[in-house]
């Protein structure tokens, strides 16, 4: 059960204490109290947790600071949209905010492998605006003779190259919980000159301890990315034991789905999911075309298959797109085959505006048409 309070009602009020206090008062029943940041405003819910099922809704209802009261009837219980019951939450990190109604593109360097490479590829997102990127550090491989990753030594220049180029949030994959330290003490050390988002990868997405560990800390928002393999419920039970351990800061990312009904793609595109995610979930979704495609495919129209998949997941409503890109793939370490040129980048994102303009006309028209 999800007690929402009204929005005018802090965190600290005694109108909150005496629903808590009711809430606590029925046998077995334990309370969480969480600050959701909605579209438009900011409120309080508090969790019974235990045996809800005898508790009563009336007594709840009858508080005035009490804007309503939701049985809980899915299985997500943190994420979960609660058959609408619940509005969509997002989060604001570093000035930067990520919502179901937001959007941004995460462009940048699949892994991170020279300094020259980064700055090359940091000051071109500069000069297009833009303040979000990813920058793998940590890279789990398929092969044990890949490449993977420069791990914290780079971490410093990362950090220092991100914050002076205006970058406000890097995308950066952990593999194990002690990244999560590395991570913040390079960011302490530099002054903290930018924000990182951890993501949880597509070959951790069944981690269960790495998930709760990157739950249990709410310095970084996470961006889940969706298992490979496994079907889409199973993806959001594993969001849910990152919301459950503490952290509701999180982003849900699709990338494909590994099967050869994909071919000649990496991965078979699952964009249409997307608004399955925000009906089904609280959460902000991103697209990651460079994984699904996996490579710079030119379709006979002149358009790249990255930029046709990307177009199909943005104008189904997606808030984020991750996409690689790199000054050489040629001499890339990771992944160099499905990176744009950064020359190609202004055309992709006029091009990624186009989806977006198109996705946002579709909901004007639901607002003058008749019915």
């Amino acid at each position: 059960m999800i007690i929402v309070m009204r929005a005018d009602i802090p965190e600290n009020s005694p109108e909150l204490r005496r629903v808590v206090g009711l809430a606590e008062s029925f046998p077995g029943i334990q309370t969480q109290i969480h600050r959701i940041q909605g579209a438009t405003r900011s409120l309080t819910e508090v969790y019974l947790l235990g045996p809800t099922g005898v508790v009563p809704q009336a007594p709840f209802e009858e508080f005035e600071c009490v804007e309503q009261v939701v049985r809980i009837t899915q299985k997500f219980r943190f994420i979960g949209r609660h058959g609408g019951a619940l509005e969509a939450v997002g989060f604001e990190y570093n000035d930067v905010r990520i919502s179901q109604e937001t959007f941004h593109v995460f462009a940048g360097v699949c892994a991170v492998d020279t300094r020259e490479h980064l700055e090359t590829t940091f000051k071109a997102l500069q000069r297009l605006g833009i303040v979000t990127t990813r920058a793998g550090a940590y890279k789990p491989r398929t092969s044990p003779y890949d490449f993977q990753g420069l791990g914290a030594t780079c971490l410093p220049w990362v950090f220092e190259l991100a914050g002076r180029y205006g970058i406000r949030v890097v995308a950066m994959e952990i593999t194990h919980e002690s990244h999560i330290e590395e991570v913040r003490r390079a960011l302490d050390q530099a002054g903290q000159p930018t924000g990182v988002m951890l993501q949880i990868g597509t070959r951790n997405a069944q981690n269960f301890e790495l998930l709760k560990v990157a739950g249990q800390q709410t310095d970084f928002p996470v961006l889940f990315k969706r298992g490979m393999g496994i079907t889409l419920d199973d993806s959001l039970n594993a969001c849910e034991y990152v919301a459950s351990s503490g952290n509701r800061r999180i982003a849900f990312c699709l990338r494909g789905m590994k099967t050869n009904l994909g071919d000649p793609h990496r991965n078979f595109v699952d964009f249409a999911h997307v608004p399955v995610v925000k009906r089904l979930t609280r959460l902000p979704v991103c697209i990651d075309p460079s994984h699904s495609v996996g490579r710079r495919a030119l379709g006979p129209d002149g358009l790249l298959d990255i930029a046709h998949a990307t177009a199909q997941g943005v104008i189904a409503g997606a808030n984020m797109v991750l996409v690689d890109v790199h000054p050489c793939p040629e001499k890339a370490l990771c992944d160099g085959p499905q990176a744009l040129l950064l020359e190609e980048l202004p055309a992709f994102l006029a091009d990624v505006k186009i989806a977006r303009d198109a996705y946002e006309r579709r909901l004007a028209q639901l607002k003058v048409l008749p019915g």
